[in-house]
Order: structure tokens, then C-alpha cells, then sequence
């Protein structure tokens, strides 16, 4: 079945599937199981009661922007610029006259929960703005930082290039606001198993891969080990509400990876896989996104739950992107 698939299917589940796992996990970000469990039921959160996406796709779209405007070579200047775009998004009340692009569009200036990592790192790259040694004068900003708002943004590296390019690429604009290496290891990581799927491997390819490409470096192995305890867990515990409380809440980054990869390899049901990734007391739209994302690339938009995928916020303008996206060649990029 995966074979059949096209890249244009790939790329436009993937973004939407994002969408879809980010806003149903945005509705309980924040909320302890036991809350969870009263608002919604014991079965998790099945209902899309609102379609609001948060930072996660918006992040998400900005990355994918930056890349379709990048030249050969300058991937990590052109999406350092779409993310100080972001920036402005949420600092201003609406687009600015004459805003071109994502930067046009007056849904994504709502401010839903931005990772403070994110706001600050790009502050820092703000005050320096277009200055010729931005990469000397922002090394090292937020320098202990290993949140997940590096990973939930990460996906169109995969979409776009090849597993080793995605995984340096992501792992380069992981550092423009998280400085701890692990936030880059798992935003590398989470690109190179997108970029296996959008080339069509299995879901279980794609992780081990990305495994044994980890493994390769004693300086990964805070993903590395996560994954394989994603793995271990996948292969013994099913999917549901609140079981992937093992693998921790998903506010760093290597702990949202791996909650959403447990949900990958241990259901190829797209919504059951979904609802427990948002269905637990941490940070659920961004396990709930990544998620999305690889779902996605693995199965193409027709396997994500129609009456979520057709009603999530700026669905248009997301497969609008999707299409520029996937019009664009796979490209080795730069690493």
C-alpha cells in the first residue's frame, strides 16, 4: 500500500496530520490524566471539540516556508529568517500591510503557548538581526535548553531532503534556539525518520535506521536510549490512554520523540494511535504532532480521520505549502 503512495500524499499527511495531532492535543495541554479522564472520558481524547492548532504547526509551516526560499546551501539562514517571521507573529496583533507569505496570514498571529526557548533564543537572534557574524554573536543561546520546540518543527527537514541532509539540517536550526545538544540529536533524529518514510520505508525501517545512525556517537545516546525504550515499550504495551507514562511527559525534547514513536511502532491505527498521543498529562500537542507527522509520511492523507483532517485551522493554506513542497525535488542539501 505504501509504495502506491505519492510524494505530494506523503507530504500533505504529514503536514496535515501535524495539524490534526497538534490541535487535538492542544485542547488538554497542560491537563493532568485525571482531568483528562473527567473532560473527556476514560477512552482519551476522541473528539476534535476545537480545531485551533498551537506554535507547533505554526513553527512547523515557517520551517517548511524557510526551506522553499532557501538557496542551495543557505537552508539554515532562510529558516533562521521564516523563524523570526514567527517571532513577529507573536509579538504583533495582525499582519503588517504589505506582509508577503505565511507572514500574510492572520490566523497564525494567535499566540498559543509559545515554548519560552523558542521566543528567547530567536529574541537573541532579533537584537543581532541581519548582522554578517549572527552565527558567532548567538552561539550557545539557551545553552541548557533541550525542550521539545525543536523537534514538534522539524518534519519539513525530512520532507525535503535526504535522511543524512534532513538530519543536519535540523539538527543546525535546532540550535538557533535550544543550545543543549539533545535538542538537536532528537530534532536530527525525528527529520531522518520523516525523510525514510517520505522515501517510502516501513515504520520499523525507518526507526532502526535512525537508531543505528544514532548509535554511531556516544554524544546521542540520551535520544538513542529513548528510542530503544520507545521500542521495548511499543513491542509489549498497546497504545491507549495514558500508557506511554514511562516514557515521561514529552516537555524535553527526547521524551516527545519518544512517546510519539512508541504510538508509531505499536499502531498502524492512525486514529487510536493519535488519541493516546494526546492522551496523557504532558505536553500533548507536541507528542501529538510529531505523531501526526510521521503517520503522515508513513500512510498518506487519506489514512488520517476525515472529519479531523477536513476541519483543523488553516487547512488550506497547510496544503497550499504541501503542494509547493512536494513540487520541489528532494534535494541532498547541505549538512
Amino acid at each position: 500500500m505504501t509504495q502506491a503512495l505519492s510524494r505530494h500524499d506523503r507530504v500533505l499527511g504529514s503536514l496535515i496530520g501535524g495539524a490534526v495531532g497538534d490541535a487535538l492535543g492542544y485542547q488538554v495541554e497542560f491537563d493532568a490524566w485525571p482531568f483528562i479522564a473527567a473532560e473527556f472520558g476514560p477512552a482519551g481524547v476522541t473528539e476534535m471539540r476545537f480545531n485551533r492548532v498551537s506554535d507547533d504547526t505554526q513553527m512547523t509551516l515557517f520551517t517548511a516556508e524557510g526551506l522553499l526560499l532557501a538557496a542551495p546551501g543557505g537552508e539554515v539562514e532562510a529558516v533562521r529568517e521564516a523563524y523570526l517571521r514567527w517571532l513577529n507573529t507573536q509579538r504583533e496583533p495582525m499582519p503588517p500591510m504589505a506582509s508577503e507569505g505565511l507572514a500574510a496570514q492572520p490566523w497564525l498571529y494567535a499566540r498559543r503557548a509559545p515554548g519560552n526557548a523558542c521566543i528567547s533564543g530567536l529574541a537573541a537572534h532579533d537584537r543581532v538581526g541581519d548582522a554578517p557574524d549572527w552565527r558567532a554573536r548567538t552561539a550557545g543561546v539557551n545553552a541548557n535548553s533541550k525542550g521539545c520546540g525543536t523537534v514538534m518543527r522539524s518534519a519539513p527537514f525530512g520532507l525535503r531532503h535526504s535522511p543524512a541532509a534532513a538530519y543536519g539540517l535540523a539538527e543546525q536550526c535546532s540550535a538557533l534556539t535550544h543550545g543543549h545538544p539533545t535538542a538537536g540529536t532528537a530534532a536530527g533524529a525525528f527529520a531522518m525518520i520523516v525523510s525514510h518514510l517520505a522515501n517510502g520505508e516501513t515504520p520499523q525501517r525507518a526507526v532502526s535506521e535512525t537508531m543505528l545512525h544514532l548509535r554511531r556517537d556516544l554524544g546521542r545516546s540520551e535520544t538513542a536510549d529513548a528510542l530503544q525504550q520507545a521500542y521495548m515499550h511499543a513491542g509489549t504495551v498497546p497504545p491507549g490512554p495514558n500508557t506511554c507514562a514511562k516514557l515521561g511527559e514529552g516537555w524535553i525534547a527526547e521524551e516527545a520523540l519518544a512517546i510519539a514513536v512508541y504510538c508509531f511502532l505499536g499502531t498502524d491505527d492512525v486514529r487510536a494511535g493519535l488519541v493516546a498521543a494526546v492522551s496523557h498529562g504532558g505536553d500533548s500537542d507536541s507528542t501529538g504532532s510529531i505523531l501526526g507527522n510521521l503517520y503522515g509520511a508513513a500512510y498518506g492523507h487519506a489514512a488520517l480521520p476525515r472529519e479531523w483532517s477536513s476541519q483543523v485551522e488553516g487547512r488550506e493554506v497547510i496544503a497550499a505549502l504541501a503542494g509547493l513542497l512536494s513540487a520541489e525535488p528532494v534535494s541532498e542539501g547541505a549538512v
